[in-house]
């Protein structure tokens, strides 16, 4: 019997268990966290949902900047993946972006617990004036940061290729800061971003038969 490695069954269980908005508290910094973060409509919750293969774990909505609040959902009982609100919609309100920026900053700056950064950025886009002081402020701090090129479904393959090329060559990728493809809807690149989480979070995989 054939074993292969299942890269799905640490994300199985992933549930919400926390929303925190500006003066609610945050849960308890212990464990082992991953944060998502990017653009208003950058595929960052529907990213979420693929890799742990939950369809309605994050919420997605056509309309951008849905997420106002930073929320929490439980893999294990010591590890979390985090869902932050997306930052750049001009629609949002100027008081709410207001609520956000110290909510967020607050959150990157104190939570111990945070072992690694993943923004997601649609790969027909060039690096955004916030998508670059993100990538800068992980460096400054030595998070490690991987980014999803996502909607990659959306371009040729060359075209593709192109994308991931200039944003390797934006970055400078080194040991802390790593970037691929991705598409929620052809699931181009689950497992490599999968395997990202599984060696920040401490994930032993297991192997399935097949």
């Amino acid at each position: 019997m054939n074993e292969t490695v299942d890269t799905a069954r640490p994300y199985r269980n992933a549930r919400f268990v926390h929303g925190a908005a500006r003066g609610v508290r945050l849960p308890a910094d212990s464990g082992r966290e991953v944060a998502f973060a990017g653009r208003s409509n950058s595929g960052k919750s529907s990213s979420i949902n693929t890799i742990t293969g939950r369809r309605a774990l994050a919420r997605t909505s056509r309309t951008p900047g849905r997420t106002q609040q930073i929320n929490f959902f439980d893999l294990d009982d010591d590890r979390r993946l985090v869902d932050l609100p997306g930052y750049g919609y001009a629609k949002v309100s100027a008081s709410l972006r207001r609520d956000w920026q110290p909510l967020i900053e607050n959150y990157l700056n104190g939570r111990r617990s945070l072992v690694g950064l993943v923004l997601t950025v649609d790969c027909r886009r060039e690096p955004g004036e916030l998508d670059a002081m993100l990538i800068e402020w992980c460096r400054h701090t030595e998070l490690p940061l991987h980014v999803l090129l996502t909607k990659a479904d959306k371009l040729s393959r060359n075209a593709a290729a192109q994308a991931l090329r200039r944003w390797r060559e934006f970055l400078a990728a080194d040991d802390l800061v790593s970037v691929q493809l991705f598409s929620a809807l052809s699931r181009h690149g689950v497992e490599d971003a999968r395997a990202k989480l599984a060696e920040w979070l401490d994930f032993e995989q297991k192997k399935a038969p097949v």
